[in-house]
């Protein structure tokens, strides 16, 4: 069988509501800057958008665990705010996970163009920025788009304590989702979005969620 191509399509918009926004989550969309972007090819079905119900989601017990690992770290959300601090924490994790390089042009035409309302999660520990996130919101969910932390705290868990930490944001303001992004089953690096249970898988050949 021939190698099948990942293909994806785009949509470029601004000012786009809180009511537009949930509508593109509903359908497996997701953001960049001024670009939306969902997978459009047969094998890009691996490539499976996840959330969480906010009123059924509980902690695990190592969930729990996470959470008292963390008890000392401190969250601050706030409106989008380029710094040096957190490009620099970017440039690190992306060369330290993912051996990329990244410019900060591409850095901030990524995540502080913000064509629907969106905002920043920054976690503290002792004065020090250890980690920081990107998040949308819609009519009815919160979108977690990016999560970055200094590699020398991997093992505090951070991206478990930051998305439980989101939900209890999103739960706060009344809301009903928690979008994860993407979850590819084989990309150990998204091992732990399907650990947040009960959650909601989008199938994209019913073009519906169903919940896990």
């Amino acid at each position: 069988m021939p190698e099948r191509k990942f293909r994806q399509e785009y949509l470029f918009a601004i000012d786009v509501t809180k009511e537009e926004f949930n509508n593109l989550l509903i359908n497996g969309w997701r953001r960049f800057g001024y670009y939306f972007f969902r997978p459009s090819c047969i094998k890009c079905a691996e490539c499976i958008p996840i959330r969480v119900r906010i009123n059924k989601f509980s902690l695990s017990n190592s969930q729990k665990r996470v959470v008292k690992k963390n008890e000392k770290v401190k969250l601050l959300i706030k409106k989008l705010e380029y710094s040096e601090e957190i490009f620099n924490i970017y440039k690190e994790h992306s060369s330290d996970r993912f051996n990329q390089s990244t410019k900060q042009e591409d850095f901030i035409e990524t995540f502080f163009y913000d064509s629907v309302p969106a905002f920043q999660s920054e976690y503290y520990l002792n004065d020090e920025l250890i980690a920081f996130g990107f998040i949308d919101m819609s009519s009815e969910a919160l979108s977690s788009v990016y999560f970055v932390f200094k590699t020398k705290y991997n093992f505090l868990s951070l991206g478990t304590f930051s998305a439980i930490k989101e939900m209890e944001y999103a739960r706060s303001l009344g809301l009903k989702y928690y979008y994860l992004g993407y979850y590819i089953k084989e990309n150990h690096h998204m091992s732990y979005k399907n650990k947040f249970k009960p959650y909601d898988l989008f199938d994209w050949n019913e073009k519906k969620w169903k919940e896990i």
